[in-house]
């Protein structure tokens, strides 16, 4: 398999946006469902540490690196900086919304915590693989619109614009990755990202399904049929687990690079329709 590089052309924008600001949303944003609105609320809880997160662990080799890369890492971090301004604006109002966050948000930085601890190297590599599993959520929900279709518009655009520009960085932290590693035999590197992804991923999912119980509880549905119907939702109709299982899977490719599938086609096609407008 030949070797994969981002592409020479590629931009990375920074769009400073705002979305929904004096908006007031119903607890159940999403067409009354309080199921799909907790899961989307439970990712929106973990972005702005997230996100905070990721940034350090890459730019904490900006002195090091080449161009284009040093640039695109520090698009990358402006990027990420309006989203997580963004996801805190609509977290306060989940918050506003009734829901208690407290416990979440101190949830969520225990568990960033035990990746620091970890050392840096091993940060970059988790950062790299939530990345990738953030570049195929946006690729799938960008795709299909049954994902955002019952979303008020204000956070229909919110969530376009995010996954746009998850899509323009998506090779980011993989290629810190590759060039912090390069050291390393192919072997060496390929083993060390796939015990990463294998451990990011059980955690990420234990991690939300814990919060999205805890949001459940707050609810009084933290019940067979409420579970039931998030497993239809991720497994089914639409059926995100599904649709990106394929990419997700190609993570343990030997080989693998972000941009073997290129997707800025997509983003473009969404980001016309947007009229994105800057923050004011």
């Amino acid at each position: 398999m030949t070797a994969v590089e981002s592409p020479a052309d590629l931009k990375i924008q920074p769009r400073d946006v705002a979305f929904g600001r004096g908006e007031a949303y119903p607890r159940w944003w999403c067409g009354g469902d309080p199921v799909v609105t907790t899961f989307f609320n439970a990712l929106s809880l973990t972005f702005p540490q997230g996100e905070s997160f990721f940034v350090n662990s890459v730019r904490r080799y900006l002195p090091e690196l080449p161009e284009p890369l040093r640039s695109q890492v520090e698009e990358f971090a402006q990027q990420e900086a309006f989203h997580s301004r963004e996801h805190m604006a609509f977290n306060r109002q989940v918050a506003a919304g009734g829901y208690e966050t407290k416990e979440i948000d101190a949830l969520i930085r225990k568990d960033i915590q035990a990746s620091k601890d970890a050392g840096p190297e091993v940060e970059l590599a988790v950062t790299a693989a939530l990345e990738h599993f953030t570049g195929i959520f946006a690729h799938a929900w960008l795709s299909d619109p049954r994902h955002f279709k019952d979303f008020p518009e204000e956070l229909r655009r919110l969530w376009a614009w995010h996954s746009v520009e998850e899509i323009e960085h998506k090779g980011v932290a993989f290629d810190t990755f590759l060039f912090v590693t390069r050291d390393l035999s192919p072997f060496k590197r390929w083993l060390f990202r796939a015990m990463v992804m294998r451990k990011v991923t059980t955690d990420f999912w234990k991690e939300r399904f814990r919060d999205i119980g805890l949001l459940f509880k707050q609810d009084e549905i933290d019940n067979a049929g409420s579970w039931w119907r998030l497993v239809r939702y991720l497994v089914f109709a639409p059926g995100l687990f599904r649709q990106v299982l394929g990419p997700y899977l190609a993570w343990y490719l030997p080989g693998f690079h972000p941009w073997r599938h290129d997707d800025r086609a997509l983003a473009a096609e969404v980001e016309t329709k947007l009229s994105l407008a800057p923050a004011t």
